[in-house]
C-alpha cells in the first residue's frame, strides 16, 4: 500500500502563512494522483486541491484559489500545499491522499470517497 505521512501544520495568525508537506512511499509515486483535503469541526471533510500525476494539470477550490498552491516532486516523493494570506476559516485538520490515475484519462478526483491512500491528518490552526 501508498503510504502517506503529513507534516508543517501549526498555529498562525490570520494573514501568515504554511506550507504543508505529504511524504509518500514506493517508487511508483508518480503514477499516482495526489489530493489535500481539510476538515474542520462540525463540517464536511472537503477538497481544497489537487494534482495530477504528472503534475502538469491542478485543481482548487474556489474558497481557496488565489492563496494556495499545491506542487509536487516526484524525485522527492513529495506534495506541497503552500497556504498565503490565512484566515480562521481555514482552520481544519488537513489530510494527503492519493489515488491511481495514470492511463486512466482522468487527472484527479474531488470526492474523498475516490481516494484510497489517506495520510493521518495535520492541524493547522489560524487565529484571529
Amino acid at each position: 500500500q501508498v503510504q502517506l505521512v503529513e507534516s508543517g501544520g501549526g498555529l498562525v495568525q490570520s494573514g501568515g502563512s504554511l506550507r504543508l508537506s505529504c511524504a509518500a512511499s514506493g517508487r511508483t509515486f508518480s503514477t499516482y494522483a495526489m489530493g489535500w483535503f481539510r476538515q474542520a469541526p462540525g463540517k464536511e471533510r472537503e477538497i481544497v486541491a489537487a494534482i495530477s500525476w504528472s503534475g502538469t494539470n491542478t485543481f482548487y477550490a474556489d474558497s481557496v484559489k488565489g492563496r494556495i498552491t499545491i506542487s509536487r516532486d516526484n524525485a522527492k516523493n513529495t506534495v506541497y500545499l503552500q497556504m498565503n494570506s490565512l484566515k480562521p476559516e481555514d482552520t481544519a485538520v488537513y489530510y494527503c491522499a492519493a489515488a491511481f490515475t495514470k492511463g486512466y484519462g482522468v487527472n484527479w478526483y474531488t470526492n474523498d470517497y475516490e481516494y484510497p491512500y489517506w495520510g493521518q491528518g495535520t492541524q493547522v490552526t489560524v487565529s484571529s
